[in-house]
């Protein structure tokens, strides 16, 4: 195989972005606003999300951003309140976010550990979200290394989670691959000498994620055939 260990994100890859998180912010502005429909707009708005459709544009801040400019974004809109106390509203709510993964998660990582190789999950939602939603899927397991924004490695797309990955599995970065749905995901592969997938369950385009990518698939579940091909 070309690789000996497999960095995801978590959001629009093992998760899927659309039928997970834009079911919560919808939720998360309907309870920030109190049912006021000009304050709702006002978050929305903030937020880049589009309640006519009830989906995040492409442009949003906080689709690839951490909790923190999650929260600086939805601020703008809430001048009454502060940044932390949005910032662990958004949290608490993110933790138990209705979470849609991109491929039954269990087997398909025993499928993967199978082979051989290491696994690990770097993402820019907190760390604590992110032990969070492993744990609920029953799949926390199966990864050597996890890290969130806030666990002291920097957030993507900083290479230096990915390398920390690096050093607690002792693999070499050209031998790992990171996998993710944005742009950062992919520039953060980059700037650490890794190979880079794209997955297609998050926001982007193939041709918005090509440039930067090895590949592009559809999810996640094609990346066993991509290793031998």
């Amino acid at each position: 195989m070309r690789v000996d260990g497999i960095i995801f994100d978590k959001d629009g890859t093992l998760f899927d972005f659309r039928a997970t998180w834009d079911v919560w912010a919808l939720g998360v502005i309907e309870e920030l606003s109190g049912g006021d429909a000009a304050l709702a707009r006002r978050i929305a708005d903030a937020a880049v999300f589009d309640l006519a459709n009830r989906a995040f544009l492409p442009e949003s801040p906080i689709i690839a951003g951490t909790n923190r400019e999650a929260a600086e974004a939805i601020g703008s809109a809430l001048p009454g309140q502060s940044i932390e106390s949005i910032e662990a509203f958004l949290s608490a709510r993110a933790a138990v976010a209705p979470l849609v993964p991109a491929v039954p998660l269990d087997p398909y990582l025993t499928g993967l550990a199978a082979r051989g190789l290491a696994l690990g999950v770097i993402t820019n939602d907190t760390e604590a979200g992110a032990l969070a939603h492993l744990t609920s899927a029953g799949v926390l397991a199966h990864f050597a290394f996890v890290a969130g924004f806030d666990s002291g490695h920097g957030a993507k797309p900083d290479p230096a989670p990915l390398l920390a990955f690096c050093s607690r599995t002792g693999l070499s970065p050209d031998r790992v691959v990171m996998v993710g749905d944005s742009h950062h995901d992919l520039l953060a592969g980059r700037r650490a000498g890794m190979q880079t997938l794209g997955v297609l369950t998050g926001t982007a385009l193939a041709a918005d994620l090509a440039p930067m990518a090895d590949a592009v698939l559809p999810d996640i579940g094609h990346i066993p055939a991509w290793l031998v091909a």
